[in-house]
């Protein structure tokens, strides 16, 4: 039995070593195979690489040729310009000499159709007569010389803009407003100062080539000119006019008006203005109620019967009340009766003196704190552009100037009603002192 299994196990050994040998060779066969399938892979690969190499020989070729006769196309080209431009040096010589006087002449020509041309563009008649200035492009920027139809036509323009000059024009056109839209208006051109339309002043704009209305108009008594200008038909009328063509104007509706010099001072000026409006309100209403009493003391001293609507005759009732004959009782009631009188009499001079004193305080604080402001503007973008601090300037100037106004004229009213009041108590002294006579 055990020499039944050794024989099957040498069977078995035999046969795998026998298709381990069959596996190697076919192995070997497809490496052989393999090799020969590559080899002729390279050899398409080396055809087709020969074959490449022999077009982009062909086309270096070409390009050398190419090159070769661009390079001697830039030769005779260069040949060429250096020739011509001989040419030309000697043509505009020969143009230079035969021109002679004329070629300054010309040069004055185009230099004024320069100037003009400048002119022309900021012009009030130019929106009326436009594009005058492309005509005068023709003269500017030619080198040739001008023709004698193009100098007519300069010297036309400038006969037209010095003629313009001196006339009042009515004409309608398209005007755009401030926010850009146009419309049609009927428009008072008053030679090269000014424009007007509807009673108010326009400018033109050399970008659009039309007429404007001002963001903002000048001072009521320029508009009012202006506004009778354009309506009369005949006659002679004033009228501002501007004669720098817009530049006082621009400066004129640049300037702030009054409430924008107020909106300056800031809070505080404010504050002022408000403490002035009740220092005001309150002098009036004391001045009228001192005035009202006046005249009803001058009633009660020509009248025989005494009354109770005014201190003189409430002083006359506390005297009748006295039944005694003791004069030194008599002056003590009436003195009595007179100091109950005089704080009536002097009501709010105290309120009116310390808003004038407290005026002027606010308007040093408003320069106070305007100043910090314009040193922290100072501090952050330094001075190179003073618009940053005329913000600080203005409200330390306006609050000022504020504090001043409202005191000024509240030390003239505290003065007036103090002074009135005086001048009452001074009649109660007098009538008193009569009385106190009379009963001696």
């Amino acid at each position: 039995m055990k020499k039944l299994i050794f024989v099957f196990v040498i069977f078995f050994s035999t046969q795998a070593v026998i298709a381990e040998h069959l596996d190697l060779d076919q192995l070997l066969r497809q490496v052989k195979k393999s090799q020969g399938i590559e080899a002729k892979t390279n050899k398409t690969r080396e055809s087709q690489f020969l074959t490449e190499k022999n077009k982009q020989q062909a086309l270096l070729k070409s390009a050398e040729n190419s090159l070769a006769q661009q390079e001697r196309k830039s030769i005779q080209l260069k040949t060429r310009l250096d020739a011509n431009e001989e040419i030309l040096s000697q043509l505009e010589t020969e143009l230079k000499d035969k021109s002679g006087v004329l070629g300054e002449l010309f040069g004055v020509a185009r230099q004024a159709a320069g100037d003009l041309k400048a002119d022309l563009q900021h012009s009030l008649v130019s929106a009326q007569f436009p594009d005058r200035d492309k005509k005068l492009n023709l003269i500017t920027n030619s080198k040739a010389l001008p023709t004698i139809q193009q100098l007519e036509s300069l010297w036309f323009t400038l006969q037209q803009e010095m003629t313009e000059s001196g006339k009042v024009v009515y004409y309608n056109t398209q005007v755009e407003q401030a926010s850009g839209k146009p419309h049609d208006a009927k428009v008072v051109r008053i030679g090269t100062f000014n424009t007007l339309a509807n009673g108010e002043y326009l400018q033109y704009s050399a970008d659009t080539g039309r007429l404007t209305h001002l963001a903002r108009q000048p001072e009521d008594k320029y508009l009012s000119l202006a506004n009778d200008f354009s309506e009369a038909k005949t006659g002679i009328l004033a009228l501002g006019i501007d004669p720098t063509r817009g530049v006082i104007l621009s400066m004129l509706i640049q300037a702030p008006d009054t409430i924008e010099r107020i909106q300056q001072g800031g809070l505080i000026g404010y504050i002022i203005l408000a403490l002035g409006a009740i220092g005001f309100i309150y002098a009036l209403i004391r001045l009228v109620g001192l005035s009202v009493t006046g005249k009803k003391m001058s009633t009660q001293i020509l009248s025989s019967t005494a009354t109770e609507d005014n201190p003189l005759g409430r002083i006359f009732i506390a005297a009748e009340q006295d039944q005694s004959n003791d004069t030194d009782n008599l002056e003590l009631i009436l003195d009595e009766a007179i100091t109950r009188e005089i704080p009536f009499l002097e009501k709010g001079l105290s309120m009116i003196k310390l808003l004038a004193a407290v005026a002027p305080l606010l308007g040093l604080l408003g320069t106070v704190t305007g100043m910090i402001a314009t040193f922290q503007s100072i501090s952050l973008f330094g001075t190179g552009d003073p618009k940053l601090m005329a913000s600080g300037i203005s409200q330390a100037l306006v609050t000022t100037m504020l504090g001043l106004c409202v005191a000024i004229p509240l030390l003239f009213l505290h003065s007036l009603v103090s002074s009135r009041s005086r001048t009452l108590i001074q009649v109660l002294d007098e009538q008193t002192a009569g009385l106190i006579s009379k009963r001696k």
